[in-house]
């Protein structure tokens, strides 16, 4: 598990007074706001985070030691993570996207499937996009229990009971 999680990031520069468009990945928007400085993807930069207001699509904010337009416009697509010990404990049927990227994937029946590379949400809920080893196009896997009765972190593993056909047949002709 890594040390730090990413919980947002930086959507662009909102108004000429140094506030940035501030997009949230919590469960509750607001609690960005909550983990103390939050920092980029390096650990290079961190910035205390006041939101402002709530903008179309996320929150206008103020980020500590950013004071105009031009050092807001910098830091767009800058993803922010806090430190893993700021963050709530999660209940045992809920995960951090980050402790799920990397874990191997096998079938109910313990072949290996892939390796989860990410996890996507375009809106209907959680998709795993599984690499599969010697295929150039993923897997996007529902992450429902339905599908992925299994998750051991500690195992560093999942269990899948994917809808047929999705996984390329791997046994020769």
């Amino acid at each position: 598990m890594s040390a730090r999680v990413c919980v947002g990031a930086v959507a662009g520069s909102f108004g000429v007074k140094g506030e940035v468009r501030l997009k949230s990945f919590c469960a509750e928007a607001e609690d960005i706001a909550r983990y103390g400085a939050l920092s980029d993807e390096k650990g290079s930069q961190s910035w205390d985070i006041k939101l402002t207001r709530p903008v179309k699509g996320g929150f206008a904010a103020r980020l500590s030691g950013v004071t105009t337009k031009e050092a807001a416009d910098k830091l767009r697509g800058t993803r922010l993570y806090a430190p893993r010990e700021a963050l709530p404990d999660l209940p045992d049927d809920e995960f951090y996207h980050a402790d799920l990227i990397g874990l191997t994937l096998y079938d109910t029946g313990g072949t290996t499937l892939g390796r989860v590379k990410a996890v996507l949400n375009h809106g209907a809920g959680d998709l795993l996009e599984i690499a599969i080893k010697g295929v150039n196009q993923p897997v996007l896997l529902p992450f429902t229990r339905a599908h992925v009765p299994t998750v051991d972190l500690t195992k560093g593993r999942i269990i899948a009971d994917p809808p047929e056909g999705l996984f390329p047949d791997k046994t020769p002709e």
